[in-house]
C-alpha cells in the first residue's frame, strides 16, 4: 500500500506560490529602486509597498495558473514545475481561486497608496498588469496557450517592474532606465521560454500553441540561447556607450549559468533530471544577472 505523505496547509500554500519563481519580482524591483538613487532620494516605505504589491500580483498569477490548468485538465499528479496542491494533495480549487482574488485586492489597496504618493497613471498600468496576470491562464483565450507568453511576461514582470519601481521614486522615466530594463525583460521572458520548452509534450496534449511548440525544440533552444547572448551583449553596449558604469561588468560572473541551462535542455530529452537542472540554471541566470547588475549600479553610485 502506497504511503501518502501529509503536508501541512501552511507548507502546501507556500508550495503553491512557486517560491522559486519569486526572484523574478525581487530582482527587477530592487534594480529599478537602486537605479533611482542617482535621480532622487529613496522613499523606503514606497519601496516596501511596491515590492509587496508586485509579489502579491505574481503569487496571484501563479495561483490562477494552478487553478485554470487544473480546470482545463492540463495539470496531473505527475506534472512537474507546479505547486501541485490541487492535483496531489486535494486542496480545494475554490480556495486557491479565492486566495488569488484576495491577493489582487491586497495589491489594489497597496496600489492606491502608491498612486497617492506618485501618479494616478500607475492605476491604469496596475490594472493592465492585473489583467495580464489573470488572462495568462484565465479567460477564453489564455496567453499561456499562445506564442506570446514570453513577450507578456518579459514586458510586464521584467521591463515593467523595473520602470515602475524607478518611476515611483523619481516621478519620471529616463532613456537610461529604459535601456537597463530591457535585458532584465529578456531574461524574465527566458524563464517563461525554458518553462515552455520543458512542458512541450504536456502542452501539446493540452492544446497549447506555445512558442517552443511552434518552433520545435531545436529552434526553441536557439531562441533561448539568443536571449541569453543578447542580454549580455546589450549590457556591453550600454557600458561602451556610457549609459552605465563599467562596474556593470560584474554581471559576467554569471556567464556560466546560461551554458549550463542550454546543455541541460539538450540532455533533458534522454535524462529528465537534466531538465530540472536546466530550469534552475535559467532562473539563477536571471536572478544573479539582476542582483549583480544592481550591485554594479550601487558601487557606481557610492564611488
Amino acid at each position: 500500500m502506497e504511503y501518502k505523505k501529509e503536508v501541512s496547509p501552511a507548507k502546501l500554500m507556500w508550495q503553491m506560490t512557486r517560491p522559486h519563481t519569486l526572484t523574478a519580482t525581487f530582482s527587477p524591483v530592487i534594480l529599478g529602486t537602486v537605479l533611482a538613487m542617482s535621480e532622487s532620494k529613496i522613499n523606503w516605505l514606497l519601496f516596501v509597498a511596491m515590492m509587496t504589491a508586485c509579489l502579491a500580483l505574481q503569487i496571484a498569477t501563479n495561483l490562477f495558473n494552478e487553478y485554470y490548468d487544473f480546470k482545463r485538465g492540463l495539470d496531473t499528479a505527475d506534472s512537474i514545475g507546479i505547486g501541485g496542491g490541487i492535483v496531489r494533495h486535494g486542496l480545494q480549487p475554490k480556495n486557491v481561486l479565492t486566495t488569488a482574488v484576495v491577493l489582487y485586492v491586497l495589491a489594489a489597496v497597496i496600489g492606491i497608496y502608491i498612486c497617492l504618493n506618485s501618479s494616478w497613471w500607475l492605476a491604469l498600468i496596475g490594472l493592465l498588469g492585473m489583467a495580464i496576470g489573470y488572462l495568462y491562464t484565465g479567460g477564453p483565450l489564455p496567453i499561456a496557450y499562445t506564442p506570446f507568453g514570453e513577450l507578456f511576461s518579459g514586458a510586464s514582470m521584467g521591463i515593467g517592474f523595473v520602470l515602475i519601481a524607478f518611476f515611483v521614486q523619481t516621478q519620471t522615466l529616463t532613456l537610461q532606465s529604459l535601456l537597463i530594463s530591457i535585458p532584465i525583460g529578456i531574461l524574465v521572458g527566458a524563464i517563461n521560454m525554458s518553462n515552455n520548452i520543458r512542458d512541450m509534450e504536456e502542452d501539446k496534449k493540452g492544446g497549447r500553441k506555445t512558442l517552443p511548440i511552434l518552433l520545435g525544440k531545436k529552434k526553441g533552444l536557439v531562441v533561448l540561447s539568443s536571449a541569453f547572448a543578447i542580454s549580455y551583449l546589450w549590457l556591453v553596449c550600454l557600458v561602451m556607450t556610457g549609459y552605465i558604469s563599467f562596474w556593470a561588468f560584474v554581471v559576467f560572473l554569471t556567464v556560466k549559468k546560461p551554458f549550463e541551462a542550454i546543455q541541460g535542455f539538450r540532455k533533458g530529452s534522454a535524462e529528465p533530471q537534466y531538465m530540472r537542472l536546466a530550469m534552475k540554471a535559467t532562473a539563477l541566470t536571471t536572478t544573479f544577472f539582476g542582483f549583480l547588475l544592481t550591485v554594479g549600479l550601487l558601487i557606481s553610485y557610492l564611488f
